[in-house]
């Protein structure tokens, strides 16, 4: 990818395919993202916020330092992915998924 160009797009509904694109650095405000997918992505030190996320599919993605707050997260799914340092409302997801583990372990 040789060039760089900021493309805009405000006040209307689209659905949006991306594949094999350098993302990075751009910003996403005031967005509906629900019923999303997002498969073998980068999304790590990403920022989300006030977000609509219900629904979204997350397959296979690196979300290390991903910071998610204020976010509508219903129906959403995340599997094979990479999670380090991933917080949700200021919490480590990884200290989540331990708790709901260890929780588990006492009911079997």
């Amino acid at each position: 990818m040789d060039s760089e160009e900021t493309i805009k797009i405000h006040g209307t509904k689209r659905r949006v395919e991306a594949a094999g694109a350098d993302l990075s650095g751009s910003s996403f405000t005031d967005v509906n993202l629900s019923g999303a997918t997002f498969t073998d992505v980068d999304l790590a030190r990403a920022k989300v916020e006030n977000a609509n996320l219900s629904g979204l599919r997350v397959r296979n993605v690196n979300l290390s330092g991903l910071q998610i707050s204020a976010a509508d997260l219903r129906r959403a799914s995340i599997e094979d992915s990479l999670m380090e340092g991933m917080t949700i409302d200021g919490i480590p997801v990884a200290e989540l998924i331990a708790a709901y583990g260890a929780l588990n372990a006492k009911d079997e």
